[in-house]
């Protein structure tokens, strides 16, 4: 029974923990500009974010190791540099995306300016990660965050013409946009789902807990039946957006814009759920980011690391994730719009993303960590067509972004 219940708890923890502020407004901003014609980057980068996840958690639990760690030591100290730099970079603007996410939130619920909002943000985030068992903190971020199924709701309520949504999702550029633009955007959602922190988070969270082969079971039924059901609740997001937004010409710009269709389709109730689960979905986030970025830089210098340990015992990768705490407020503060930084931080999580997913393809095949638990050939099979997908995208998301000025 105990087992039964961890893996339901697993599971709706996934689906809860799928959708952060990147996942929110990319979703939210395609829907109601391209309408439901690029749904299929979704299904396509909830596929690739569940075969390398679970990879990720299966060269742990097999190697007792951190993936980042085990990167560093296979391929030697410039091809980890390299990792380190993408990987870390793109966590330090998803850091603050996140942490901005929450004061917007919060500013929506209060009225107070987000700005205002920064600092207790990033105090509540430093004390969770400090004082609340690895566990708790994940489960509990996961299950409030799946209050953000209210767009589901809304979609329902709002009573779409069905076919005319369904038709919507074959894939097609709009009479409005351009191709350019299009395939942008197409490459934003990639980088949304695929974010690399979601990896080193997973990674370093299966040493944390402990994970030993017999738990991949569990590790691999909350993958694949989590993040794809995660999945559904970003095209319910992109769903309401085309329903209520595009039809009316608002193409997303704010975080208000986003919840909009929610309110209309789930009246004041709907609204106080959606704001939850956004701040559930940003705090969780933030918090994952954080711990990400101390993950890398720890296991890459080889400190001591993890959250549970003390500060006094692992100082260096707590004073890690204070300094990017730090630098995310420093760029807050600067007035920049959390939403630009949301926006920018997707696309460029989709050029460092070849850095992030080829080692942990050659580290999973590799017997000297994983003895009999290497990947096995259809895993292989399609593990390099994503990376031939995500290598493509990596390539062409600067070029579209000078070319569309950032999809304006």
């Amino acid at each position: 029974m105990k087992r039964i219940l961890g893996v339901a708890l697993g599971i709706l923890t996934a689906i809860g923990g799928f959708v952060d502020i990147g996942d929110l407004v990319t979703n939210a901003v395609v829907g109601s500009r391209f309408g439901m014609s690029l749904v299929w980057v979704v299904l396509v980068g909830v596929v690739g974010i569940c075969v390398f996840a679970n990879m990720s958690g299966r060269v742990a639990a097999a190697s007792g190791r951190a993936t980042f760690e085990v990167i560093r030591e296979r391929l030697g100290p410039r091809a980890g540099l390299a990792n380190l730099s993408a990987s870390f970079l793109i966590n330090l603007m998803t850091v603050t995306a996140e942490i901005g996410g929450i004061a917007l939130a919060l500013q929506l619920a209060s009225s107070v300016h987000y700005l205002l909002w920064i600092p207790l943000a990033v105090v509540a985030v430093w004390l969770v990660i400090w004082r609340v068992k690895f566990s708790i903190m994940e489960n509990v971020t996961g299950l409030l965050g799946l209050t953000l199924i209210v767009f589901a709701v809304a979609l329902f309520l709002l009573k779409p013409d069905w076919g005319n949504l369904a038709s919507q999702a074959i894939p097609a550029v709009p009479n409005e946009e351009t191709a350019a633009t299009y395939w942008y955007f197409a490459i934003a959602l990639f980088g949304a789902a695929m974010t690399p922190y979601e990896v080193f988070f997973f990674s370093s969270g299966a040493v944390e807990e402990g994970w030993k082969i017999k738990d991949l079971i569990q590790s691999r039924i909350n993958v694949l039946v989590g993040f794809p059901l995660g999945g559904l609740l970003s095209v319910a997001i992109a769903g309401c957006a085309a329903v209520v937004l595009l039809p009316a010409g608002i193409s997303v710009t704010s975080l208000s814009q986003v919840i909009l269709p929610v309110a209309e389709g789930a009246g004041k109730l709907g609204l106080a759920v959606v704001l939850l689960g956004i701040m559930a979905a940003t705090f969780g986030a933030a918090l994952e980011t954080t711990l990400s970025s101390g993950y890398t830089l720890a296991q890459f210098f080889g400190w001591s690391w993890g959250k549970f340990r003390a500060p006094a015992q692992a100082a260096r990768f707590h004073l890690s994730m204070i300094i990017c705490l730090l630098v995310g407020v420093a760029v807050l503060a600067t007035g920049v719009d959390p939403v630009l930084v949301t926006e920018y931080s997707v696309v460029f999580s989709a050029v460092a993303l070849p850095l992030t997913y080829l080692p942990i393809l050659i580290v999973a095949n590799d017997p000297q960590y994983m003895g009999k638990h290497v990947n096995g050939r259809g895993v292989n099979v399609v593990a390099m067509v994503y990376l031939v997908v995500i290598l493509a995208a990596s390539l062409a998301a600067i070029p579209l972004m000078i070319a569309t000025g950032a999809g304006s």
